[in-house]
């Protein structure tokens, strides 16, 4: 698969910047591939024009920083972009939009209750999408149980069948 541009979706948490440190792997194997950094900012709840000025200014003095100590580690290739909207859908529609090959993501790993209650960026990203994602998970979360287990298949000779141990 050829990557000519990885898109990695940021909120400014330290969660979501976990995703560059996959990226920058990626990049260093694929050295002409385009790295889009992106902000999804909520549109302001108040109507006043400086309040939405004051926000995209934010999100792109963030998103600049991030982009220049990327190319202080000699990641040259590197655009940024903010988007008004939800972060899922905004994420879909630049992926779209932008044709990017990869979407790489950090996921909280919530199970449960807590996507119910929350929700999941990266899952109703996974559905909206047909582009691939790689998520990189949250390391400080909990690893659940599988739900089925499996044992492991040894086989004794080539004539006899697989059994399990």
């Amino acid at each position: 698969m050829a990557i000519e541009k990885i898109l990695v979706p940021l909120d400014g948490s330290d969660l979501a910047e976990a995703a560059l440190e996959t990226a920058i792997d990626i990049l260093s194997e694929h050295p002409t591939t385009t790295l889009l950094l992106l902000r999804a900012e909520e549109s302001p709840r108040s109507p006043r024009a400086e309040n939405a000025a004051d926000k995209v200014r934010e999100a792109e003095s963030y998103l600049n920083g991030v982009a220049a100590g990327l190319r202080e580690c000699g990641i040259t290739r590197v655009r940024t972009a903010v988007w008004y909207g939800p972060a899922a859908p905004t994420i879909v529609e630049a992926a779209s939009a932008e044709k990017v090959d990869l979407i790489i993501m950090t996921s909280h790993g919530r199970g449960g209750c807590g996507r119910l209650i929350f929700g999941s960026v990266a899952e109703s990203v996974l559905h909206g999408t047909r582009t691939p994602i790689l998520l990189v998970r949250d390391v400080s979360s909990p690893l659940l149980p599988l739900l089925s287990s499996t044992a492991p298949i040894s086989t004794t000779d080539p004539g006899e069948p697989a059994s399990r141990s």
